[in-house]
C-alpha cells in the first residue's frame, strides 16, 4: 500500500478512517492496468491485473484477439479471443505484500457480450469445445510454491472467478515474483 501512498500526496493529509476508507477502494497503479484495495473485513490486500498487463500467447494477432470496450469490467477493455489451439497467460509481479495468505483467480467469461437496446446480452453461439478437456491453471512462485487447478468452462454468459491456487507470503520485506500461466487447447471464444 506504500506504492499508494507515494502515488498519491492527497492521501498524506487524510485522517486515519478517512485514509482507510480510501485504501478500501480500488487504487490505480501502473498506469491503471493494475488496482489495489484493502479487503474492508479482514484488511487483507486485494490486487487486480488487466489483460493489458499480462503477456498473452498471441495477443497482437489480429485474427484471433482484440481489445473490445465493456462495461462489465473495472477495466475500459478486455482481452477478448476469438479462437486459438493453445493459450498461455503470463504475469510477473513485482510488490511488496504484506505475510498472509492469497488467492489467484482468473476472471473469465464464454461469449461476447454487446448492449442491445439498453442491456446487456451475450452471444453464446460459437463457443464450442471449453467443455470437453478441462482447462488447466497453474502457479508458481519465485519462491517454489506451486498450484494447479483444472475445471470444465462450462457457464457462457458470466464472468466466473476460477481458483488457481493459493501462496503464502511470509516475510514482508520480500518482493514477490510470480508467473501464473493458464494452458488451455482450441477453443472460442472467450474474454
Amino acid at each position: 500500500m506504500e506504492k499508494v501512498l507515494l502515488a498519491d500526496a492527497t492521501l498524506k493529509n487524510l485522517q486515519k478512517k478517512e485514509l482507510y476508507a480510501r485504501l478500501c477502494r480500488p487504487n490505480p497503479l501502473d498506469g491503471g492496468t493494475k488496482e489495489i484495495w484493502l479487503e474492508k473485513n479482514k484488511g487483507g490486500v486485494c490486487l487486480s491485473i488487466s489483460s493489458k498487463a499480462l503477456a498473452i500467447t498471441g495477443i497482437d494477432d489480429r485474427r484471433y484477439w482484440s481489445h473490445i470496450s465493456t462495461e462489465e469490467s473495472r477495466y475500459p477493455t478486455v482481452a477478448y479471443l476469438q479462437q486459438t489451439w493453445w493459450l498461455e497467460v503470463d504475469g510477473e509481479l513485482e510488490f511488496q505484500f504484506p505475510a498472509w495468505t492469497y488467492n489467484l483467480f482468473f476472471r473469465l467469461k464464454l461469449g461476447k457480450s454487446s448492449k442491445r437496446f439498453g442491456r446487456w446480452v451475450c452471444n453464446s453461439e460459437h463457443i464450442h469445445g471449453w467443455d470437453i478437456k478441462p482447462v488447466q491453471f497453474w502457479l508458481t512462485t519465485s519462491d517454489g510454491q506451486h498450484a494447479v487447478s483444472r475445471c470444465h468452462l462450462d457457464n457462457p454468459r458470466n464472468w466466473v472467478l476460477h481458483h488457481v491456487g493459493d501462496f503464502v507470503v511470509i516475510d514482508k520485506n520480500k518482493i514477490f515474483n510470480d508467473t501464473d500461466r493458464l494452458h488451455s487447447y482450441k477453443r472460442r471464444p472467450l474474454c
